[in-house]
């Protein structure tokens, strides 16, 4: 019987693919995460989720789906991960103020029998124009510390976000009908 391994430990990914009513064992990658130079953003993202699901690929059957992905935000030309501390979260907000940026995902959909499908999407995202103080607000939460751009597009930075053009899940980190769209012959 297939099953779907998701290569990741992210409690939103989990949540969107309970949310779609699809099944699916979740094993945390251990995989090497730190930033590879010489890459574009979409093909570091695209090479981070195949690393992901590579790492998880013993843990898998024959009939099994692992799909690995990775998320970051681009703006101005700058890869923003997850921030560490209260001062990252803080540049990472005054550089998203007031402008437009995207979330990109890489995806990396595997089978041990050979398939493989390597691929990434890209969600435009507008933030409002920020005060210092809604700044200093949210970075004393604990929502920017483990999401890329320090951002939840359905938490608390939701009112902070103006609009969106592509997958909203995207933003939250899984593109789900990206993906779907190639499982869902396959399960």
């Amino acid at each position: 019987m297939t099953r779907l391994i998701l290569a990741s430990s992210s409690p939103r990914r989990k949540e969107i693919l309970d949310k779609a009513g699809i099944p699916y064992k979740a094993i945390s990658p251990d995989a090497d995460e730190a930033f590879i130079g010489g890459y574009s953003p979409e093909d570091f993202v695209q090479e981070l989720a195949k690393k992901k699901a590579l790492s998880v690929i013993q843990s898998a059957t024959e009939d099994d789906i692992i799909i690995g992905v990775d998320t970051i935000v681009l703006i101005e030309g700058n890869m923003l991960g997850k921030p560490c501390k209260k001062e990252d979260a803080k540049k990472m907000m005054h550089l998203l103020s007031g402008k437009t940026h995207y979330v990109i995902s890489g995806v990396c959909i595997l089978k041990t029998s050979g398939f493989e499908k390597v691929f990434y999407n890209k969600t435009k995202v507008e933030f409002l124009d920020l005060t210092d103080e809604e700044i200093e607000e949210y970075i004393q939460t604990d929502e920017p510390y483990d999401k890329a751009g320090g951002y939840a597009i359905q938490g608390l930075a939701s009112k902070f976000i103006k609009g969106i053009n592509g997958c909203y899940y995207n933003v939250m980190g899984l593109p789900l009908s990206a993906i779907y769209s190639v499982i869902k012959d396959m399960i």
